[in-house]
């Protein structure tokens, strides 16, 4: 972890859970800072993942987790067809319109915690293979996801950046905050 996340107020455990949530966020957001858009779409390493694509995937995944638990379809629908473009940008497309979706989707999704009654209170899971039968989760198993959805693509994000030029999660952080380098 390079950023801190301060302690939640006595008591508010969605906003600890939220502000975990914001600070993984901030490592994949931080991981583009200065690239072009087709800087971050290029595929540095062995692996087969940009930056443009981490950011557009966690995006998408954030915003149809939120949309599964409110019990409406997700914005967009992924499925074998498509899902290609789940971690790259299509027409049309840019890392500044994916950042600014995500930044929407990012409010709505503290929006929509705060507003449900406990963090105890569930909602279905999709009949999928890899859900149990008529499964169920938390509002608080969902954030615990987010936050370990994104705190996973934040790492790879970590090691794309640093295969593209070099740069570490430490240095963007300074760079963000606005923080000169001692040479």
């Amino acid at each position: 972890m390079v950023t801190h996340v301060p302690a939640e107020a006595h008591g508010d455990e969605r906003g600890a859970l939220l502000s975990f949530i914001a600070e993984q966020r901030g490592g994949v957001r931080r991981a583009v800072l200065g690239l072009t858009d087709e800087q971050a779409s290029s595929r540095p390493s062995a692996s087969e993942l940009s930056l443009a694509g981490l950011v557009k995937h966690v995006a998408e995944v954030e915003q149809m987790w939120v949309s599964l638990a409110k019990g409406e379809p997700p914005a967009v629908v992924r499925d074998q067809t498509n899902w290609h473009e789940c971690f790259r940008l299509v027409e049309g497309e840019t890392v500044e319109s994916q950042l600014a979706y995500w930044e929407k989707v990012a409010a709505e999704t503290e929006a929509y915690i705060r507003s449900v009654p406990s963090l105890d209170d569930t909602f279905a899971l999709p009949a999928q293979p890899w859900f149990p039968p008529d499964g169920r989760v938390s509002h608080r198993w969902l954030c615990l996801h987010l936050i370990r959805e994104t705190a996973r693509h934040a790492g790879h994000a970590d090691i794309v950046r640093e295969s593209l030029d070099g740069r570490t999660a430490f240095e963007l952080v300074a760079e963000e905050q606005g923080v000169v380098a001692e040479a």
